[in-house]
């Protein structure tokens, strides 16, 4: 096939995918809780970035030349109130932090920053680390049901306190950096422990991570996208593939009843779990 041909192939398999897609971004809206993460794109010239919302059993991605509030507000709908879990990055101070939970991972390398400067900041990020050690020990056994959510809940108050007490310390340690880390990680202390209030909030966003990491391996392989067009062609098909592998759906058979749903002109098949497939779903992932 000629380079011309692969390229209308492309936009044919997109335009078969818009209902699908529209309904999957959709349903995103309406779950109680999400993940959200972004990496570097390029779309032909321009800095762009690969967006990522990843919920229970739909994941959905867009391509865009913006990294602000704006797309995030695109990717969980003006009026979602379920928890929403991402990294400290400027485009989500709009949401509720009662209703966001920030990355610990992310957290953690703060942490570990803490511990290379020496000093009073060694003294408070090993303090703050063995908490975090302690909250992650049991976090397991939350995934698998035999630890209830009350009872993590419970054991986290004097966590919370611990480590709120120790980041306060650190913001009158006499390292600059370090206070500016304790500063800007208590000013969001609300967003720290949603999670803990939270039934069905993990602390991390590996979620999100997890799902966007074949993005970032396309972009390194294919050097992003030439036009709009196939910034198209990216987010639809890895929409489709990050949510069927989610749904344990075998990708190509799905493209292709959707291809030939297109050409017959009838209804191209839904992805969205039904209610038994959802509770299947949930089983398996946890």
């Amino acid at each position: 096939m000629g380079l011309g041909t692969v390229t209308h192939l492309e936009q044919a398999m997109v335009q078969a995918l818009v209902e699908p897609v529209t309904a999957a971004r959709a349903y995103v809206h309406a779950q109680p809780a999400a993940y959200l993460d972004d990496r570097g794109w390029r779309e032909g010239p321009q800095r762009a970035w690969l967006w990522t919302a990843v919920t229970a059993s739909v994941t959905v991605f867009v391509v865009r030349l913006s990294r602000s509030g704006k797309v995030a507000r695109e990717l969980l709908g003006e009026r979602c109130w379920g928890d929403v879990v991402t990294n400290r990055w400027r485009a989500y101070p709009w949401y509720p932090r009662w209703r966001r939970q920030l990355c610990w991972a992310q957290l953690r390398r703060d942490i570990e920053a803490m511990l290379e400067r020496g000093g009073r900041a060694r003294a408070i990020g090993e303090a703050v680390q063995a908490q975090a050690r302690h909250m992650f020990h049991g976090w397991p056994r939350v995934r698998d049901g035999t630890l209830t959510h009350p009872s993590v809940a419970s054991s986290m108050r004097p966590v919370r306190r611990e480590v709120e007490r120790l980041l306060e310390a650190g913001q009158t340690c006499g390292m600059p950096k370090t206070e500016g880390s304790c500063w800007a990680i208590l000013k969001r202390r609300q967003a720290l422990w949603t999670f803990a209030r939270h039934a069905g909030v993990e602390p991390t966003n590996h979620a999100a991570e997890r799902a966007i990491r074949p993005g970032v391996l396309w972009r390194k392989g294919s050097f992003g996208t030439h036009s709009p067009e196939g910034s198209r062609f990216v987010k639809a098909m890895m929409t489709v593939v990050a949510t069927l592998k989610q749904q344990h759906r075998h990708v190509l058979d799905y493209l292709t009843a959707a291809c030939e749903a297109a050409l017959c002109g009838t209804p191209v098949p839904s992805w969205l779990p039904i209610p038994d497939q959802l509770n299947e779903i949930m089983r398996s992932v946890a």
